[in-house]
């Protein structure tokens, strides 16, 4: 069963930071998460910010982060951000974007 997936509307400008190649790594990890959301890593407390019910997902050789969150009575995988970790500033983005 696949899972629908959700982009918070920020989301389009993240990906318009990132390069064509980086955005493409993007897209093929979309797809991973659709068929199996899962695979993140759970997140939890970051950097002093909570995002319990969240997980990261490593795009380019860990140089970007898609952290996103599975509501699962919805079937639906939401991405909240897509960014570099650079000063924690995507864990950042995200608490904010949930808040």
């Amino acid at each position: 069963m696949n899972y629908k997936l959700i982009l918070h509307p920020n989301v389009y400008k993240d990906l318009k930071s990132l390069s064509t190649t980086q955005e493409t790594l993007v897209f093929k990890q979309f797809k991973k998460l659709v068929k199996s959301p899962e695979l993140g890593k759970p997140l939890g407390h970051k950097a002093g910010f909570n995002l319990s019910g969240c997980k990261k997902m490593y795009v380019d050789k860990k140089k970007i982060r898609i952290v996103y969150r599975i509501i699962n009575d919805e079937i639906i995988v939401e991405v909240i951000v897509v960014g570099k970790r650079d000063d924690m500033k995507v864990y950042a983005e995200a608490s904010e974007r949930l808040n």
